[in-house]
C-alpha cells in the first residue's frame, strides 16, 4: 500500500525505534489517557521526581513513545486557561471538565477524534527547542492530511493545523526536563456540535472543522496509519516497537514490523 511504501522510505533515512501504544480503536477516559502517559515515562528510563532524577551523564536516554487513542467526551483546560472560554453554565454541561498540566486554552476531546500523546526525550534524542517541537508536530499533521488530498497549513501565532479558516487539529503540550507529554487532537469524525460549549482554544471568530467534512468516508484507522508514517519521518523513527501486543494489533505488527 502507499502508506507502507512511505514508511519503508522513511526507514532508510532514520536511526532509532520508538514504542507505539496504539489504543486508537478504543475510547478511554481522560484520566486513563494520563495514566498511559505516566506509565510510558516510567517505562522508558525516567524517575518520577526531581529528587530521584539523576543529572548530567547519569541520566539514562529514554526510548521515545507514542500513544494513540480516542477519549470519552470531555473538556480540558490548560495550566493558564480561563473558564471564561466555557460558554455553557457548569450545571448544564453534558460532560466533565478537567484541569490539565498542558499549555493552551480550553479544548474538547471526544469519539471520532484521534489523540496523539508523544512521550519524547527532546534533550537526548531530538532538539532542546519547544518552538521546533510544536512546529514539528504541526508538520506531522499537515503531512498526514496531505495523504487524503487535503491541503492544510499553519496560521502565524495560532498553534495548530488549519484548513482555510477552520481548525482541524489542536496542540497543547507539557515539557518537563525536556521530556514531553500531552500532544495533539485531530478531528477525524468528530461531532462538532460538542464544541458549542466553548470558545475552542480561546480563539474567538474562528471555527473548528473535521476531516470527514472534506473526506466523507475517512475513518480513524486510516488517519492513524498516515500519522504514524509522518511521525516517523519527522521524528526519525526507524521502526515501531509494540509492547506486549494483543491480537487486535496484528495489522500493526505487519505494517510496522521492525527492520
Amino acid at each position: 500500500c502507499a502508506l507502507c511504501g512511505l514508511l519503508a522510505g522513511a526507514a532508510h533515512a532514520v536511526q532509532r525505534s520508538a514504542a507505539l501504544y496504539d489504543h486508537s480503536h478504543r475510547i478511554v477516559s481522560y484520566a486513563h489517557g494520563l495514566q498511559l502517559q505516566e506509565r510510558a515515562v516510567a517505562a522508558h528510563g525516567r524517575h518520577s521526581s526531581a529528587r530521584e532524577q539523576p543529572s548530567g551523564d547519569e541520566r539514562r536516554p529514554m526510548r521515545d513513545s507514542l500513544i494513540l487513542l480516542q477519549h470519552e467526551a470531555v473538556l480540558t483546560l490548560g495550566t493558564g486557561s480561563t473558564i471564561d472560554n466555557i460558554v455553557t453554565r457548569a450545571e448544564e454541561l453534558p460532560f466533565e471538565v478537567v484541569r490539565t498540566t498542558r499549555g493552551g486554552e480550553v479544548t474538547y476531546h471526544g469519539p471520532g477524534q484521534l489523540v496523539a500523546y508523544p512521550v519524547l526525550d527532546l534533550r537526548a534524542n531530538h532538539q532542546q527547542d519547544l518552538h521546533w517541537y510544536l512546529r514539528t508536530l504541526e508538520e506531522v499533521v499537515i503531512g498526514a492530511l496531505g495523504e487524503f488530498g487535503v491541503q492544510s497549513t499553519r496560521i502565524n501565532g495560532l498553534t495548530g493545523v488549519w484548513v482555510g479558516e477552520r481548525k482541524l487539529c489542536a496542540i497543547g503540550v507539557k515539557v518537563s526536563r525536556w521530556v514531553t507529554m500531552h500532544g495533539f487532537a485531530l478531528n477525524v469524525r468528530t461531532d462538532l456540535a460538542d464544541f458549542r460549549h466553548i470558545v475552542p482554544c480561546g480563539i474567538r471568530g474562528r471555527q473548528v472543522g473535521s476531516l470527514h467534512e472534506l473526506v466523507p468516508d475517512v475513518q480513524v484507522p486510516h488517519v492513524r496509519d498516515a500519522v504514524l508514517v509522518h511521525f516517523a519521518r519527522q521524528f526519525g523513527v526507524e521502526a515501531w516497537r509494540l509492547p506486549s501486543p494483543g491480537p487486535e494489533d496484528a495489522d500493526l505488527q505487519s505494517l510496522f514490523r521492525a527492520s
